[in-house]
């Protein structure tokens, strides 16, 4: 199947994927059928073949998967042999924490500058970053490549930001901002984070599950 033919939430299921046969290799799993996967991750053995099998056979009927084989493929397919420089810009609380918990930093998503409009904040550091104004944002690019920028700024802020990163030849963000970047340039790569989506999302379960116990 055509990557541009897969489905979004098949993609948005590989990171689980990863992190599950990641915790079966340190446990020393060596190999796993997709009826037990998927007592594991609460999914169907159907669903996990159907969604492996858009990218091409990994198991074995009667053997089942060799995990470190399909963790390694997984990872593959997700990009996470790439390395890419990326810069964050918003030092608040939300910036600081993505910063620092940025669990994919050394392995594919290398954090090389840190921007705020805060002076207050200039010369401190997070991490192994020093915060710059974000006023040396072009005097930072002549000097560095970067593919990647990391909204944490409030949506006011988002336009002009991203309008210049864009003359700047950034095409792919981490977009924490709730601004609609991929309207106004369509031809970039964007990965929106919705905090309050997500609460509402909780909200949403939580209150459904009471209207049907309340429904008993």
């Amino acid at each position: 199947m055509s990557k541009d033919k897969i489905a979004v939430p098949v993609i948005r299921r590989l990171p689980r994927y990863y992190r599950f046969l990641g915790d079966l290799l340190e446990n020393g799993v060596v190999r796993i059928s997709s009826r037990e996967l998927s007592a594991k991750m609460g999914l169907t053995a159907s669903q996990i073949r159907q969604d492996l099998n858009c990218f091409g056979g990994f198991g074995q009927q009667g053997y089942g998967y060799p995990v470190q084989n399909l963790h390694e493929e997984i990872g593959r397919i997700l990009g996470l042999n790439n390395h890419y420089n990326a810069i964050l810009i918003g030092a608040g609380h939300l910036g600081t924490a993505v910063a620092v918990h940025m669990t994919l930093e050394r392995k594919v998503f290398r954090l090389i500058g840190i921007f705020d409009r805060d002076r207050d904040k200039v010369g401190q550091r997070i991490g192994e970053n020093c915060i710059d104004h974000i006023d040396t944002l072009e005097h930072f690019f002549c000097d560095h490549t970067v593919g990647t920028a990391i909204l944490c700024v409030p949506k006011t802020a988002a336009p002009d930001l991203a309008e210049r990163l864009y003359r700047l030849g950034v095409r792919s963000f981490w977009n924490f901002s709730h601004y609609d970047l991929a309207i106004h340039y369509p031809d970039i790569i964007v990965e929106n984070v919705h905090l309050n989506d997500s609460l509402m999302i909780l909200c949403y379960k939580i209150a459904n599950c009471q209207h049907h116990i309340d429904s008993e």
